[in-house]
C-alpha cells in the first residue's frame, strides 16, 4: 500500500513536471511591453527633472520647466502659457519618450551587445538619449545651445542613462 502512494505520488510529480516542461511560456505582448517601458521611463525622467532642477536645485520651477519642454513645439509662447503649456510640455515629454522606447524596441531584435549586456547597454542607450535631444534636436530647435558645463553634462546624462535608458532596456529584454 505504501508503495503504491509513493508511485502515484511520483506519477503525478513526473507528469506535472511533464506538463510545465511542455507548456509554452507566454511573454508579454508587444503592446504590454512597448506600454511598461515607455510609461516607467517617462514618469522616472519626468520626476528626476522636477525633483534635481525644482526641488533639489530651484533652478526652475515646475512650471516652468514643463512648459520649457512644451516651447520645443509651441515656440517661445509656451513660457507665458501658464498650466495649459505645462501640460502640453508633459504631453510632449510623453511623446518624445515613446519614440525612444518605439526606437529601442525596434533595434533590439537586430543587436546581439543588447539582448548579452542588459544593464550597460541600458545605461549607454541614456547616454546616446542624451546626445540625441542636446546635441541635435534642442540646438537645431533652437531651445538650447551646445551645453559646455561638465556638471550640467554629467547631470543630465546620469538622469537619461538611470531614467530612460536602464528601465527601457530592462523592460525590453524580457520581451
Amino acid at each position: 500500500m505504501l508503495n503504491d502512494i509513493v508511485s502515484l505520488k511520483t506519477t503525478k510529480t513526473n507528469v506535472m513536471n511533464t506538463i510545465a516542461a511542455t507548456t509554452p511560456q507566454t511573454k508579454p505582448s508587444v503592446l504590454k511591453t512597448i506600454l511598461l517601458a515607455w510609461l516607467t521611463a517617462a514618469c522616472l525622467d519626468l520626476l528626476a527633472a522636477i525633483t534635481v532642477y525644482s526641488l533639489i536645485m530651484h533652478r526652475v520651477t515646475t512650471e516652468r520647466l514643463l512648459q520649457g519642454i512644451a516651447r520645443g513645439a509651441l515656440g517661445n509662447s509656451a513660457l507665458e502659457g501658464g498650466t495649459a503649456t505645462a501640460l502640453a510640455g508633459v504631453g510632449f515629454h510623453f511623446i518624445i519618450a515613446f519614440c525612444f522606447t518605439v526606437f529601442y524596441f525596434l533595434i533590439f531584435p537586430y543587436i546581439p551587445f543588447l539582448k548579452k549586456q542588459r544593464v550597460l547597454s541600458g545605461l549607454l542607450y541614456g547616454i546616446f538619449v542624451w546626445c540625441v535631444m542636446n546635441l541635435a534636436v534642442l540646438p537645431l530647435m533652437k531651445i538650447a545651445a551646445l551645453p559646455t558645463k561638465w556638471d550640467s553634462i554629467i547631470r543630465g546624462a546620469v538622469i537619461l542613462m538611470f531614467c530612460i535608458g536602464l528601465p527601457i532596456s530592462l523592460i525590453v529584454s524580457k520581451y
